[in-house]
């Protein structure tokens, strides 16, 4: 069985001007596209940033895990492994400073 968690950081827009990033929500789903359409629907609406309250969200970087279980003589036994994507419209500059707040936490 597999399942699918993303978690990461969004990009915003703050209310007297500039941007910085915030922690997303965290998204769990069986089904990966199901997932990515939540993640996206979340930006487009504003909720991904977890409760900032930016002036709105321009993108995100997200990390998928994907975790796959079996079960073997009564026994779980799971792997798990992780990719990194972006979200939304974000310029290389974006992207590399996403990248910065990701990996320094």
């Amino acid at each position: 069985m597999k399942t699918y968690k993303i978690e990461g950081f969004v990009l915003g827009n703050y209310w007297g001007g500039g941007y910085g990033s915030y922690p997303s929500v965290t998204l769990k789903n069986n089904n990966l596209k199901k997932l990515m359409k939540e993640a996206n629907e979340g930006l487009k609406e504003g909720w991904l940033d977890s409760g900032m309250g930016f002036d709105g969200l321009k993108g995100a970087i997200i990390e998928v895990f994907t975790t796959d279980t079996i079960k073997k003589n009564g026994k779980e036994y799971f792997n798990t492994e992780s990719e990194i994507e972006f979200i939304g419209d974000l310029t290389l500059e974006e992207e590399n400073f996403l990248e910065e707040v990701l990996f320094d936490n």
